[in-house]
Order: C-alpha cells, then sequence, then structure tokens
C-alpha cells in the first residue's frame, strides 16, 4: 500500500511537470511585460498520383500546399507601442521526418526586428517580400498543391539571407514592402548588395491590386515580376495575375498569367477552378496550359483536408510539370509530354 501511494506521488509529478513544460513551449507570456514566446506549427501530407507522360505514378508529399513546419515566435514591449519581435522557424519533410535543408535548422525565417504603429523593420533570414502575396493573393489555390498553375508555371526567390526589411504599416488602403539582401560570402562573388525586393498592395473595399518584384545576383541571378487583382463577391471570389521571370537555377525564361476563382458553399467548405499559361522563351516556340481544379474542407480551425487536380499541356519543346509548395514535380517523360494528377492531403495547425 505504501509503495502504491509513493507511485501515485511520483505519477503526479511527472504528470504536472510534463503539463507545465508543454505550457511552457506552447506559450510562455511574462507577466510584468506583457512579452510572450509561443511555439506553432504546420504538419502537410498528401497522397499524389502523377502521369508525366510515362504512366501513373503514385507518392507520399510533404508541404505540397502549406510547407510542414515547426517554429517559434516571440514579442517583447519596449514601449512607445513598439515591441522587439522575432521568429525561427524550421521546414521538414512529414512524410519522411527529415529536414526540409540537410544540416540546417531554422531554413524557412531566422530573424529578429521591431514593430510598431510607424510599421516592422525585420533582419536575417526572411520570406521574400515577392513570396509572401504570391501564397496567397494571387489565386484561388495559394500558389498551392498541383492546382496551382501560377506556382507550376512560374519562378521566384522565397527566401532571401542577410536581409534587411521594412514593412509599412496601411495607409489610405496601400502599403508596402521593401527589401535588401547583403551578399553571401559562402557564393565568393564579393560583398556588396545580393538583391532587392518590393511590394506594393492598395485594397479598396473588395478589391485588392498588388505588384512585386525582385532582382537577385550572384549565383542563380534572377529577375522577376509578379502581380494582379482580386475581388470577393458574397460567396465567390475571383483572381486574376501576370507573371515573368529571367534567371534563376535551373535556368527559367518565361512569361504567362491566371485566372482563378473560388465559391464558398459554406464557411467550412470551398471549391476552386483555375487556368494558367505561360509562354516559355528559353525554348522556340514552346508554351504550357493548366487546368485545374480544388475542393477544400476545414473540420476546425485546424484541421483542414484538401482534394486537387489538373491537367497539363505541353506544347512543342515545354518541360513544366506539376509541383507543389515544397515538391519537387516529376519530370516529363519528354520534351512536350502532357502530365496530369490528382492529390488528396490533410494540413494540422498547432
Amino acid at each position: 500500500m505504501l509503495k502504491l501511494r509513493r507511485l501515485r506521488r511520483v505519477s503526479l509529478r511527472v504528470g504536472v511537470g510534463s503539463a507545465a513544460l508543454v505550457f511552457c513551449a506552447c506559450g510562455f507570456a511574462a507577466p510584468d511585460s506583457g512579452g510572450f514566446v509561443s511555439l506553432y506549427g504546420v504538419l502537410d501530407t498528401s497522397i499524389e498520383v502523377t502521369d508525366p507522360g510515362s504512366g501513373w505514378a503514385a507518392r507520399m508529399d510533404s508541404g505540397a500546399y502549406r510547407g510542414s513546419r515547426f517554429g517559434l515566435r516571440g514579442e517583447e514591449p519596449i514601449g512607445g507601442d513598439t515591441a522587439i519581435v522575432f521568429t525561427l522557424e524550421n521546414g521538414f519533410g512529414s512524410a519522411d521526418g527529415t529536414f526540409q535543408s540537410p544540416g540546417v535548422l531554422f531554413n524557412r525565417q531566422a530573424w529578429i526586428g521591431a514593430r510598431g504603429p510607424w510599421g516592422e523593420v525585420r533582419f536575417g533570414r526572411q520570406y521574400s517580400p515577392i513570396y509572401i502575396p504570391f501564397k496567397g493573393d494571387l489565386d484561388a489555390f495559394g500558389a498551392g498543391t498541383i492546382a496551382s498553375g501560377l506556382n507550376n508555371l512560374s519562378k521566384i526567390t522565397p527566401y532571401a539571407n542577410n536581409a534587411l526589411t521594412y514593412l509599412s504599416p496601411v495607409i489610405g488602403g496601400f502599403n508596402a514592402t521593401l527589401m535588401m539582401a547583403t551578399r553571401d560570402p559562402s557564393e565568393d562573388d564579393g560583398n556588396g548588395i545580393d538583391g532587392y525586393y518590393v511590394t506594393a498592395a492598395y485594397r479598396f473595399d473588395r478589391l485588392k491590386l498588388l505588384y512585386a518584384r525582385q532582382q537577385t545576383h550572384g549565383a542563380g541571378a534572377l529577375r522577376a515580376n509578379l502581380g494582379g487583382a482580386s475581388y470577393a463577391f458574397d460567396k465567390v471570389g475571383v483572381w486574376l495575375a501576370f507573371f515573368n521571370g529571367d534567371g534563376g537555377t535551373p535556368f527559367y525564361h518565361g512569361a504567362g498569367g491566371s485566372l482563378s476563382a473560388q465559391y464558398s458553399f459554406s464557411p467550412h467548405a470551398r471549391v476552386s477552378l483555375g487556368y494558367a499559361h505561360v509562354r516559355d522563351y528559353s525554348t522556340d516556340g514552346a508554351s504550357a496550359d493548366q487546368f485545374s481544379a480544388a475542393f477544400e474542407y476545414e473540420f476546425s480551425r485546424t484541421l483542414l483536408v484538401y482534394f486537387s487536380a489538373a491537367y497539363l499541356s505541353n506544347h512543342d519543346d515545354a518541360r513544366f510539370t506539376l509541383r507543389g509548395v515544397n515538391v519537387t514535380g516529376l519530370p516529363v517523360a519528354y520534351p512536350g509530354a502532357p502530365v496530369a494528377g490528382v492529390q488528396l492531403g490533410v494540413i494540422q495547425r498547432f
């Protein structure tokens, strides 16, 4: 009996200690300063079946819609409506548990900055300003899954190292973001500016307009432009976008556009349709067209199930394929091969 009581006391201590550890890890607020540090994450896993011109092939993907990740974000007020803020974010493969970038812990974000009524500044590795609107403001598919022709047919730089960024507040419906990045010594390309990124957006009622541009230097230098408009009706949203780019690794030289729409059956269920076209200037006369459909259902604030389908028609010697946010598309069997695919996935947020 005495041994049983001791075991109960030990179990209670372990249980309380574990709960306290989880509470501290998931969200800790300092009572005297109003600051906090919180743990967050996304698990995105899907089954994809694709035919790149050589027969159907099935595979499990991670991060097809929203890159699988975990991270820490924090804020510490310092007075005058200003706070020090930071984010550390790791990308990983939910299908096999590996790091998205081998040997790099915080490959997605690792920055510190300050936020106030005047806007926000950030220093470190960050999402590029052209990537932020790309991931939700320019097509019905959030530039994710195999259904996004905008994602499959364009090319931008999603992250930037050694970056200094200013994000303006919204003034009269306008806001802008400017990023400058210094060159990385590992590139052996000297000192100075590695690239710049500019984004400008305007919102009036249900209409939103935006434009983004990047120009990077050194190895894999890429110039890209991205822009478009969206309009929300009662249950329908419509997106029109254009894109072009020249450079990068592998080399890209193309220009095109996309048109997509989304209908919401309820606050939890919606269906999307889309069309995208690109002219491939890296190959004489090459181009591609993509037709897409998707369905999403939110079981809760943190759980989403999605289904995507797409058909991509390559013309002449074009080699575009179906891919996802953090998913490399299966290479086409031959230049000009058509690609078709379906995808069923689940996203769990915490």
